[in-house]
């Protein structure tokens, strides 16, 4: 049985790992090791149980604790030429560190699963999503940090039985919170992020082309919050005649995962 658990997910640090206490494949390690350990714990997933680590790019909230987890547990770290040759040049990441490449829409096996890259827009060389296909045919994929949804991502995620799916903001609070203009334009830019109603018109069509689970993660904690992430989404569905419970399932990531895991 395939679950996927969502143990980070904010602009502060994500990680989540897909697969079950037996084995699986992290994606992303965007805190200390030491946190992610305890996450783990905290689903009874043993750190050895961690067959891989599938980057999907190299900004800090992805790989704060890679460096020391590959320290302890030297497992092998997928990701795109361009994000492998910035993780190679980090100061102190370990130099027997085991990096495979994998290029946009190829598929390679990842213990037990098929894992396949496409390319996201946002402002990190290389940056992708992936889409796993496991031992028993059901799929998931990760897709966040996205500045606009391309025809690329849309092949990528299109089909999965689960996605997680980013809604980084609220265009209001973002507009009057605390980041300079500069900033602010960053993140709406097509290189930043989904805001809570592109999240929304995403949603409803990952629904159409048959997505069953859907998880809206890497919120703003500055310039978002999980009720009206989930408000701003489930209204939009709701208005397209898509029913939640019914016609699909719907959970808010919270920033460090207390949520059960998600059975796909």
């Amino acid at each position: 049985m395939s679950k996927f658990y969502s143990l980070f997910s904010s602009s502060k640090g994500n990680a989540s790992f897909l697969g079950n206490p037996s084995g699986g494949v992290l994606v992303d390690a965007g805190v200390s090791c030491r946190k992610l350990l305890r996450a783990l714990e905290a689903h009874d997933i043993s750190p050895e149980a961690v067959q891989a680590v599938c980057i999907t790019h190299a900004h800090t909230d992805h790989i704060a604790g890679l460096r020391v987890f590959l320290g302890k547990y030297p497992v092998p770290v997928y990701a795109t030429a361009d994000t492998i040759a910035a993780l190679k040049g980090i100061e102190k990441m370990p130099g027997d560190a085991e990096f495979r490449e994998i290029g946009f829409s190829e598929t390679v096996h990842v213990d037990t699963m098929e894992v396949t890259a496409f390319p996201t827009m946002h402002d990190a060389t290389g940056s992708c999503g992936y889409r796993f296909t496991m031992a028993d045919g059901q799929t998931c994929a990760v897709c966040t940090d996205l500045g606009c949804v391309t025809p690329e991502v849309e092949a990528g995620v299109f089909g999965a039985d689960l996605v997680l799916l980013e809604a980084n903001y609220d265009p209001k609070m973002l507009r009057y919170g605390p980041y300079p203009a500069a900033l602010q334009a960053r993140i709406r830019g097509e290189y930043g992020h989904l805001s809570n109603g592109d999240s929304a018109g995403m949603a409803e069509e990952l629904i159409a082309h048959g997505t069953t689970r859907i998880v809206l993660g890497h919120l703003s904690e500055k310039n978002n919050t999980m009720p009206l992430a989930q408000q701003t989404v489930l209204e939009h569905l709701q208005e397209q005649g898509m029913r939640r419970n019914q016609d699909f399932l719907m959970q808010v990531a919270s920033p460090e995962g207390l949520e059960q895991a998600v059975i796909f």
